[in-house]
């Protein structure tokens, strides 16, 4: 299955394509799938159509061997299982292509007092007011960097946010003094489509690992210190925990962070100093009972 667009494509790979198109997949999500199905054929030194699922869990045996991440062996192994059911047909041999349990870590979060610290501490205007954004309506990475001038919606105080993940569209809350700081960014920089237009020209917008590079390199410059590493995420993390030790009910941040299952949202329950302190230990509410006497 070479990736040579000046030789004609071959019909299985092109079955591939269609099959993962009709279903909706992203062009990065096909693009994975495709290598996954390459990468294991070239380790196995088979032709793609003869590949069985014995093939691939020996495969993903290898790739274990080579140290890989759980992540990274799940995406291989996510791409091979859509082709060995989907494109070959081969559902018998489907549940012994297995996807890895990861190990689900608590996320990082930051105070407020060091997300302030991190956004007045970014490169200009423009990252800051991007950051700004990133926070105050709990977007990621991708979602902040795609933004428009016309999602803003000044009278329902939203931001409309477009494809995010899976593909969905949402509303995020836009409070008045992010309205504010996105008004003097546009009344500056005038931007025309793209809200934080990239460096290369106004038609595109500003990529998320643009964004995320000045994002670390605020992070060092207000000096934050984390046992952990500190990603533009984290301030999605944040965002969420501050809500929750707020006291906003878990099923509206599940809507706002624009979680498909509230058991996502409720990881932040796990994390918040504030939710653990301010909880009563059964401990404090035993009764008083004097000592019998010896």
């Amino acid at each position: 299955m070479a990736d040579d667009s000046k030789q004609p494509i071959h019909p299985l790979r092109q079955r591939m394509i269609e099959d993962m198109t009709l279903r909706g997949l992203s062009l990065a999500s096909q693009r994975n799938y495709l290598r996954a199905v390459r990468s294991c054929c070239a380790t196995m030194k088979k032709r793609p159509e003869d590949l069985s699922a014995e093939d691939v869990r020996s495969f993903l045996l290898h790739l274990q061997s080579r140290a890989l991440s759980i992540a990274a062996i799940n995406g291989y192994a996510t791409g091979l299982r859509f082709f060995l059911r989907v494109t070959l047909g081969r559902g018998a041999g489907f549940d012994r292509v297995p996807v890895l349990k990861e190990r689900r870590r608590l996320p990082m979060v930051l105070t407020p007092e060091e997300v302030a610290r991190i956004i007045a501490a970014a490169p200009g205007l423009k990252y800051r007011t991007a950051l700004s954004v990133t926070y105050g309506a709990g977007l990621r990475a991708s979602e902040a960097a795609s933004l428009k001038v016309s999602s803003i919606d000044s009278r329902a105080m939203t931001l409309s946010i477009e494809q995010g993940k899976g593909r969905k569209d949402r509303k995020a809350k836009l409070s008045p003094p992010l309205l504010d700081m996105l008004r003097k960014w546009w009344q500056i920089a005038r931007p025309q489509v793209w809200l934080f237009p990239s460096r290369s020209g106004v038609l595109n917008p500003i990529s998320a690992r643009q964004l995320s590079r000045q994002f670390a390199h605020a992070v060092e410059a207000a000096e934050i210190r984390k046992p952990g590493r500190v990603t533009l995420h984290t301030l999605r993390h944040s965002f969420a925990t501050h809500l929750l030790e707020g006291g906003v009910d878990i099923r509206v941040i599940q809507v706002m962070l624009g979680h498909a299952k509230l058991e996502t949202t409720t990881i932040y329950t796990r994390v918040s100093p504030k939710l653990i302190q301010a909880t009563m230990s059964p401990f404090d509410s035993l009764p008083a009972i004097e000592r019998p006497p010896r």
